[in-house]
């Protein structure tokens, strides 16, 4: 079931679902604000929960629409691209051998066959990064299960336009943001420990914040750090 709530000049769309917990969040580009609730909740307490977040809300909007965001890429030669948080220039050739990214001082040098199109260059970038995430993350998964005391049972890295990461504590799996590659190496830690605290605690209560605590003391500097870096530029549909 859905349905749509105002308060003031805001609009929150609320989903009824088959969960224990409501879940609030506010989305990019323009701070959608989205509730999913537990279908014995009445639209009533949904409202109240609202407005006893409004606060919340619209800080949430404010950083959104102040957040950098990047130009788009259009895969021409000069244009900057970044691997941990570290600017390379991207340096475009043409030649008859399979397509491939290579680092070389200070520059991201995309191999590509003649009359490549910006789509599929595109696509050989963005898999590039996929596999350096993945690279990355598995011995940080193996460096903190056992300092956790959880068992990550499957990893997903994809394009997501609205977090960082997921966990599915039923599954026990981890999702983790492609552009995680383009950050500084501590925020895709700090990300990844996050996740993995879900496997303990899946909501952001009082325990989880401990939690974080313990484990990343700093992961409040971290956070802060990553939602100051510019975002990748996306076409919306909404």
């Amino acid at each position: 079931m859905f349905t749509q709530i105002e308060l003031g000049d805001i609009k929150v769309d609320v989903v009824f679902k088959d969960i224990k917990n409501v879940h609030l969040s506010v989305h990019p580009p323009n701070g959608r604000v989205r509730i999913a609730a537990p279908t014995r909740m009445s639209p009533d307490t949904v409202r109240v929960f609202a407005i006893s977040r409004l606060s919340w809300i619209k800080q949430q909007q404010e950083k959104i629409q102040a957040q950098e965001r990047e130009t788009p890429r259009e895969y021409l030669n000069r244009e900057s691209h970044y691997i941990w948080g570290k600017r390379y220039l991207l340096d475009v050739v043409e030649e008859n051998a399979r397509p491939e990214v290579e680092l070389k001082h200070g520059k991201m040098i995309l191999r590509v066959r003649p009359g490549t199109d910006e789509i599929r260059k595109q696509v050989i970038v963005e898999e590039w990064y996929r596999a350096q995430l993945k690279q990355a993350v598995t011995p940080l998964i193996t460096k903190w299960e056992p300092l956790m005391g959880v068992k990550v049972e499957r990893l997903f890295v994809q394009r997501m336009k609205t977090k960082w990461g997921s966990c599915t504590p039923k599954s026990r799996s981890i999702r983790l943001n492609t552009d995680l590659a383009k950050k500084p190496r501590e925020c895709l830690e700090y990300i990844l420990v996050h996740e993995m605290v879900h496997l303990l605690e899946p909501t952001h209560n009082a325990r989880f914040v401990s939690l974080m605590d313990s484990f990343v003391p700093k992961w409040q500097f971290y956070r802060e750090a990553l939602n100051r870096l510019p975002v990748r530029h996306e076409h919306w549909d909404y």
